[in-house]
């Protein structure tokens, strides 16, 4: 068995932000992609190595690091060096943090309302009443979210919601940005704050909301920056975006473009 061993799902946002540092840090990792509708991740042997039924997992010499943000920070501590995402300046690493703390209080949540009515809920409304309160009740950490989205979606009200975070994301992201004089969030050197908000950049322009930066071209700039990146291309395999792996979304975007 290898020495990391990483539990995840292609198109997982958490998932492809530790794939990232991974692949950037240059470890070799035996892959386990868990089938997140089949129910992979609540297992009886999953549940007993991440008792939250989310991925991603990394176990590294048998021990297991749940939550990404968390597998971030552990691999910067375990490899920091090699090369270093996070600033030397204890003064700096703290202002890294609290981006980081923003964007996983603010956008990450907000990105899965608009991909589970545009791309997941047909999952759910294939289910009987039954079927969908028996999968509600089985996650640990997404009962309430699932029970509010329903078998027929989110309202205007939350979608709009969740727009207007997603906004308040890239405004605050633009800021970074412009405060530490770019490319990058946190200047000339890409952190972990900006791995973390990647998926999320990501997944809005996959899916069409790339025009909620249109008055920021340094944001336009920093996800061709990320997307030349040699991690980038190993992170986001075939079928790791929605587009791939859903033809209406496709169609959608190339309608829109």
């Amino acid at each position: 068995m290898s020495e990391f061993v990483l539990f995840n799902a292609p198109q997982s946002t958490c998932s492809q932000r530790v794939r990232y540092l991974l692949h950037a840090k240059g470890i070799a990792f035996e892959e386990h992609k868990l089938d997140l509708f089949a129910g992979d991740q609540l297992k009886a042997e999953y549940l007993a190595i991440n008792p939250n039924g989310v991925v991603p997992t990394l176990v590294h010499d048998g021990q297991a690091i749940i939550d990404s943000a968390v597998i971030l920070e552990y691999l910067e501590d375990i490899l920091p060096e090699s090369p270093s995402f996070r600033p030397d300046d204890p003064v700096a690493v703290a202002e890294m943090r609290s981006q980081m703390r923003f964007i996983d209080e603010v956008p990450t949540p907000a990105i899965r309302v608009p991909s589970y009515n545009l791309a997941f809920l047909p999952h759910f409304q294939a289910m009987s009443e039954k079927e969908f309160q028996d999968l509600c009740d089985s996650k640990p950490l997404r009962r309430e979210f699932l029970m509010k989205m329903g078998r027929t979606g989110f309202p205007d009200k939350d979608m709009n919601e969740a727009l207007g975070r997603l906004q308040r994301g890239i405004d605050r992201m633009a800021q970074y940005i412009k405060e530490s004089g770019g490319p990058w969030l946190y200047g000339d050197t890409i952190s972990l704050s900006d791995l973390a908000i990647m998926p999320v950049v990501v997944r809005m322009d996959d899916i069409n909301l790339g025009n909620l930066w249109d008055k920021y071209p340094a944001i336009n700039l920093w996800l061709e920056l990320i997307q030349e990146t040699t991690p980038y291309k190993a992170t986001y395999y075939q079928g790791s975006l929605l587009t791939e792996k859903y033809p209406h979304l496709a169609k959608l975007k190339q309608k829109t473009n």
